[in-house]
């Protein structure tokens, strides 16, 4: 129905039954692209407009490209205050693909069974300078962009995976917050301050996590540093530790069902689903424990931060709604705790269909934002990690502010005035809060674009869907096989986040990310299939 470079395919697929009965399913193993140009530079065509569309900018400004020629290497530590501890065994857990290296972590053994995590972080600031040409780009979009085809970082390459990330074997400048946890997992000390590190392991979160979770050897990596393997047990012993405490004060136990494209060569195959895992759980705890370090630190100066927040659902009727809907019942204000009950039994009851009640609940609870926390002057929590204190600072490659609380750090770490103005920081959250909200819509436009590349054959198709949006301006459901989200043109009447529903594929347009779905009959019952 649409004209233009591969705008719109249509088309019955062939359609298989059930096992147990007469519905259509469909897996999506291949496709083929409604275009005589390769998927991956279509996408790529269709990411940058997005780009430009949402405000957001696909290429580095000429300023920034001279600034950069004139960098040549890394930073290096120039005063006494900076420690040496490249003699650790520290070591990077990240995504396969992963380039931009933010953050590596050690352990400690300390008496009477005390542990000390140390995270030290990516020194960006000491590069990138507050005003210059490159900050100006960084600041302008605030965050690296993701999609399906192509990464828009948020500082040049050459920065970014290069002379501030925390490449294998080499000596880079960090801000080290140290941590020192009790038997018992509790935080006994804490400390932050400049340091040279090297990383001595470059890991990847598959193969540790199925090395931790006892289904595959230790990875090569690991066995090269000696002592490394027992030091990783140590974190993740830690780590545990500190996930049990905060799930004990209510934080959120969520699994979010991300995708990732799968090319061959320059076409798009299909849609792999990036499940969670040990290693990336045990990345989190020492991170969420880090940014709480972070922001106490400059709270205790004196020094306003920006703080990221999660603030109490205004759709907690809904959430109740919901835990009524699998049995259960919630307090009619909204209470974390209870919340996180609720969803460990639903996990329990049902394991292959939490992903979609987790998506529904993190619609319902809303997104986070940034917001300026004044000495004194508290704002909200983090209703999702059930914490007060939560910044973010472990990844100053890729979010900008993430740079602005290490400028801050630093300022504070030497005693000097903040470096920004308290206006200035209103404004800065606001911006880095709706430049996200940009870039997590495009995102989004591009991976239903990919989807739309893999659905083209698939039209008249039928699927069991959950609901994750609805809004003036239409219904959104998504499906598990493939992981796609798509709008509703007509279904149910009261149709609420959560609720699920056969729907039939009606339609797909490439360039504009459309999918479109008709509803089949009336809503089922959460957890069951029609």
């Amino acid at each position: 129905k649409h004209s233009g470079l591969s705008a719109s395919c249509g088309g019955r697929a062939n359609v298989g039954k059930t096992n147990s009965g007469s519905h259509e399913v469909c897996t999506v193993l291949s496709m083929t692209t409604p275009s005589d140009k390769p998927s991956r530079a279509l996408l790529q065509s269709i990411a940058r407009r997005v780009m430009t569309a949402r405000g957001l900018f696909p290429e580095f400004s000429p300023a920034a490209v001279v600034e950069l020629d004139a960098i040549r290497a890394s930073a290096v530590a120039t005063d006494a205050a900076t420690r040496d501890l490249r003699h650790l065994l520290w070591c990077s857990i990240d995504n396969d693909d992963s380039l931009d290296l933010d953050q590596i972590s050690v352990a400690e053994v300390l008496p009477q069974g005390a542990t000390r995590l140390l995270v030290a972080i990516a020194d960006v600031s000491s590069v990138v300078r507050q005003g210059s040409a490159i900050d100006d780009d960084a600041r302008r979009n605030t965050t690296s962009v993701y999609t399906a085809a192509q990464t828009f970082p948020m500082l040049p390459e050459k920065l970014s995976t290069n002379l501030t990330s925390l490449n294998l074997d080499a000596d880079r400048l960090s801000i080290v917050v140290s941590m020192t946890f009790s038997a018992d997992g509790s935080l006994a000390t804490s400390e932050i301050f400049p340091a040279t590190v090297r990383n001595r392991a470059q890991l990847a979160y598959n193969s540790v996590a199925a090395w931790l979770e006892g289904t595959a050897p230790m990875p090569a990596a690991i066995g090269a540093v000696a002592g490394l393997a027992d030091n990783l047990k140590l974190q993740y012993r830690v780590a545990c530790q500190l996930a049990g405490l905060r799930h004990q004060q209510g934080a959120l136990s969520l699994e979010t069902m991300q995708t990732r494209p799968v090319f061959d060569g320059a076409i798009l195959t299909g849609l792999e689903v990036d499940a969670p895992n040990s290693a990336k759980r045990l990345i989190e705890d020492l991170m969420i424990a880090s940014n709480g370090v972070t922001a106490r630190y400059l709270a205790a100066k004196q020094f306003p931060s920006i703080r990221r927040v999660v603030r109490v659902p205004k759709s907690w009727n809904r959430i109740a709604e919901l835990a009524a809907e699998h049995g259960s019942t919630r307090p009619k204000e909204p209470e974390p705790k209870a919340l996180e009950l609720f969803l460990v039994a639903a996990k329990a009851a049902d394991p292959a269909g939490f992903a979609e009640l987790s998506l529904s609940v993190i619609k319902l609870l809303g997104a986070g934002e940034y917001d300026l926390e004044l000495p004194g002057v508290p704002v909200a929590g983090h209703f999702g990690l059930a914490v007060k204190d939560y910044s973010h600072s472990t990844a100053p490659n890729r979010r900008f502010p993430d740079v602005i609380t290490q400028r801050l750090l630093k300022a504070a770490m030497a005693g000097g005035p903040p470096p920004y103005a308290n206006d200035e920081l209103t404004a800065l959250a606001k911006h880095c809060t709706e430049q996200e909200d940009a870039a997590k819509k495009v995102e989004r436009q591009v991976e239903k674009s990919a989807a739309a590349m893999l659905l083209c054959t698939s039209i008249g198709q039928q699927f069991d869907a959950t609901v994750t949006g609805v809004t003036d301006r239409g219904t959104w459901v998504r499906f598990s096989q493939p992981p796609v989200e798509g709008k509703l043109d007509n279904g149910p009447a009261g149709l609420q986040v959560g609720n699920r529903l056969r729907v039939q594929l009606v339609s797909t347009d490439v360039e504009r990310g459309f999918i479109d779905l008709i509803g089949l009959g009336d809503r089922f019952a959460p957890g069951s299939r029609s």
